[in-house]
């Protein structure tokens, strides 16, 4: 996908740059708004898994061509933690985890980690994400991946508890990232609030309002992506 600037000119960033949305709307929402011609958002799909594969296939497919990504990009709206990350705001991910990846026991929650095998989390560059934050105001901390949305109180203290930096939960974000590192590819996630982490109460979501904040980052983030260089890690 070819990418329009706001006043109609094609930017060239410095690297291709692969942004992955779960759904339409998201992308829908990211794609005008980036105005680079090295640039492709895809909808990758719903959960951690299917949007492994799609930003896989993506990456592969773009490198067999001769034109690799440079940076891939998870993108879309997301639960935020309350009061840290309210309704309309913008987080931008300094540590990617995968917060149900492991096994329940007696004692609590194991990370895969401790189960002595696989990863937990994936850091994206902190040049890049302190350069995202000061442009765009998104607050920097973590970003939960799960498979399960959270839908209690109880299980949203108990993420908090165990990441307490955690300002976002999403379903994509490390399978975004797993797809990137396979490649040696640097990460970034990016996230708008659009309700808050715990009890599902669907009359609270600010969809609407999550994906002008998602587009408006874009649109702001644009001169940061075109400069970046990969070496500023």
């Amino acid at each position: 996908m070819v990418l329009q600037a706001e006043e109609g000119r094609l930017i060239t960033s410095a690297v291709r740059i692969l942004v992955a949305t779960a759904v339409p709307v998201e992308r829908d929402a990211v794609a005008p708004a980036l105005g680079l011609s090295d640039a492709e958002v895809i909808a990758a799909g719903v959960g951690p898994a299917l949007a492994a594969a799609s930003t896989a296939t993506a990456l592969t497919t773009a490198a067999l061509t001769g034109r690799p990504f440079g940076l891939v990009v998870s993108a879309g709206i997301a639960g935020g933690f309350a009061p840290h990350a309210p309704v309309g705001s913008l987080v931008v991910a300094d540590e990617i985890t995968a917060a149900d990846l492991g096994a329940e026991t007696p004692d609590g929650f194991l990370p895969v980690t401790e189960l002595g095998f696989g990863t937990v989390t994936h850091r994206p560059p902190e040049a890049l994400v302190r350069e995202v934050a000061a442009t765009t105001g998104a607050r920097p901390g973590a970003v939960l991946t799960v498979s399960t949305v959270t839908g209690t109180a109880a299980r949203a203290a108990r993420l908090r508890e165990r990441h307490p930096t955690a300002l976002a939960e999403a379903m994509e974000g490390f399978g975004v990232a797993e797809a990137a590192a396979a490649h040696g590819t640097p990460v970034l996630e990016l996230r708008a609030v659009s309700n808050p982490v715990g009890p599902r109460d669907r009359a609270a979501w600010r969809i609407g309002d999550a994906l002008a904040a998602l587009a408006e980052g874009f649109g702001k983030i644009t001169p940061v992506l075109r400069s970046w260089n990969p070496h500023d890690r």
